[in-house]
């Protein structure tokens, strides 16, 4: 029986659009969540695993009923268990275009006026 926290070896058999059912080397099966599969956002898990590919899976949950939660990229040793960072403070860039379309939102607000007091 596999314990939380594991890191163990397994086959993939089945890969579907929302994850990927893992045989473990002990005979067990678990299921690959596709938010467990990259560090980055995945499309299409298909661009990761395919089946019979050998993969490397962290044990992450075992659930009452039995089943298994594994996880690929907390398996991985460079792994950090917090959300990404934020950039802190402003975005220099995204300042710049909000100016840009708040001065020409604007200018057509004036020349839309305009254009309705000649009426």
């Amino acid at each position: 029986m596999v314990e939380v926290g594991q890191v163990v070896e397994g086959t993939v058999v089945k890969v579907m659009e929302y994850g990927a059912i893992v045989k473990l080397d002990s005979g067990e099966s678990g299921m690959i969540h596709i938010s467990q599969v990259d560090m980055n956002y995945v499309k299409d898990i298909r661009d990761h695993v395919s089946e019979e590919d050998r993969v490397s899976v962290k044990v992450v949950a075992v659930k009452d009923d039995g089943k298994i939660d594994l996880s690929i990229k907390q398996a991985d040793p460079n792994y950090e268990d917090r959300p990404p960072e934020r950039r802190g403070g402003r975005d220099p860039e995204f300042e710049k275009k909000l100016k840009k379309f708040m001065s020409q939102s604007n200018e057509r607000l004036v020349d839309l006026k305009r254009h309705r007091d000649k009426r």
